[in-house]
């Protein structure tokens, strides 16, 4: 991917069509901001919340592998969305054909294709991948703050540089190495913040932080991986619009979840009544909290928006606004989670400022700028920079290159926006040899 982060402020960072940013525009990146802050601060206030339990107790609602369920199935709604908007636009592109070809600079019409369905199923292989990582991160979540939890993972792009370098053969160059080395040292700076700067009643609790630490790195570690898998054997086979990729993502989720996962947490002892999470429990405490009930909704609300605005961020606007979007998260989740706890909840939830804070305050500014560094946003005079610098990496982007790849490599071959946006949920068949796969669009460039 070849993005110019600086250049994202008034126009279309990287667009060709120099046009500037609509209320409409606008308006879906706010929602994107505010949805993906929301996600982080209802999911940690979900685990803070107690209830009733099936014996009659009340009970902490810590329930992280029901919460990654739930976020599963919101981007499930993903798919009907996908197929009522591909449906639309079927009908408007049917008398475009030839404008668009000839866009494209090819002679050949678009021919009506439609997605393989062993497509369908080995989208389940990353959706496993995923799973792990979701889960691994909402039990993190359990023993620390939610603004660690958002700058931890941070350590997604660290793994991802590593695993290009060392098992992809795509060498990372001296400025990204620092970059990565800025990253490292941000993330243990806010690791020391959660460890040192734990509450009494933390402590009380019994969960030590560093538990929690090493469960996030863990599950940034297998998104990794699970880039490792997409990028190796995946990307340039596998062609899928986002909206679709992320519904079958949430729909595999579910599944697995539900079949799988659930009956494990059955099965294995564990500290809710003698399960590691009974299900039967999670339903009771449910029924008997309305503020569960509401806070429930509304984190299942903000993650369907959350991934919706997201992949409308890149395709109405560009990707730097989604890497934008991406980094700008951890200031907006810890700044709400601090007011949320000093001026709404008067310490029910949120997050209190303590000494170490100060430290923590540092390591984002140098997660921030790490990240800059490794995406040549900010440049050294003692480094080279290529075209190719520009490689834009955020802990979203570096999840999925399947999800990111289609609108990279059209704007990389010069495909316009309006193209873009147009063609956002269309699967187009490869034509004959001499084709340029955009991820989603494989259009003919032969002359």
């Amino acid at each position: 991917p070849t993005r110019d982060f600086v250049k994202a402020s008034g126009v279309m960072g990287g667009s060709r069509s120099g046009k500037k940013c609509s209320g409409t525009d606008i308006s879906v990146f706010m929602v994107g901001l505010i949805s993906g802050t929301g996600c982080s601060l209802t999911s940690k206030m979900l685990l803070s919340c107690t209830s009733i339990g099936k014996t009659g107790a009340t009970e902490a609602f810590e329930f992280p592998l029901f919460q990654s369920w739930v976020m599963f199935l919101a981007m499930t709604c993903a798919l009907p969305v996908h197929f009522i908007y591909e449906w639309y636009q079927r009908r408007a592109i049917s008398e475009e054909r030839a404008s668009l070809a000839q866009s494209l600079n090819t002679p050949a019409q678009f021919p009506k294709g439609r997605m393989p369905v062993w497509t369908y199923f080995v989208l389940a292989i990353p959706s496993c991948f995923d799973l792990v990582a979701t889960v691994l991160c909402m039990f993190g979540l359990m023993y620390i703050s939610v603004s660690i939890y958002q700058l931890l993972r941070g350590a997604c792009i660290v793994f991802v540089a590593l695993m290009k370098h060392y098992f992809l053969g795509d060498r990372q160059k001296g400025f990204q190495w620092m970059g990565v080395g800025l990253l490292a040292l941000a993330i243990a700076m806010v690791g020391l913040t959660s460890v040192y700067g734990a509450s009494e009643e933390t402590a009380a609790n019994g969960k030590n932080p560093v538990v929690g630490i090493v469960l996030i790195l863990s599950g940034a570690f297998v998104q990794s991986l699970q880039y490792v898998f997409e990028e190796k054997m995946m990307t340039g086979v596998v062609s899928a619009p986002p909206l679709l990729l992320v519904g079958m993502e949430g729909l595999w989720g579910t599944v697995i979840c539900t079949c799988v996962l659930y009956p494990i947490a059955w099965l294995l002892p564990g500290h809710d009544h003698g399960h590691m999470e009974d299900p039967f429990n999670t339903i009771a405490m449910i029924q008997n909290s309305t503020t569960i009930k509401h806070i429930l909704v509304w984190y299942f609300v903000l993650i369907f928006l959350y991934n919706s605005s997201g992949v409308l961020v890149t395709y109405l606007l560009n990707s730097v606004w989604h890497a934008i979007l991406d980094n700008f998260r951890p200031i907006t989740v810890w700044g709400a989670d601090l007011f949320i706890f000093y001026a709404i909840s008067k310490g029910t939830f949120g997050e209190e400022w303590n000494k170490w804070s100060y430290l923590e305050l540092a390591g984002l500014g140098i997660l921030l700028f790490g990240t800059a560094v490794y995406n040549a946003s900010f440049r050294f005079s003692c480094f080279t920079y290529d075209h190719g610098s520009a490689v834009m990496a955020t802990p979203m982007m570096a999840r999925s290159p399947l999800l990111t790849s289609a609108m990279e490599h059209a704007r990389a071959q010069g495909l316009s926006d309006d193209l873009r946006q147009k063609m956002v949920t269309q699967y187009v068949a490869p034509q004959q040899q001499y084709a340029t796969q955009y991820g989603f669009i494989s259009v003919s460039t032969q002359q």
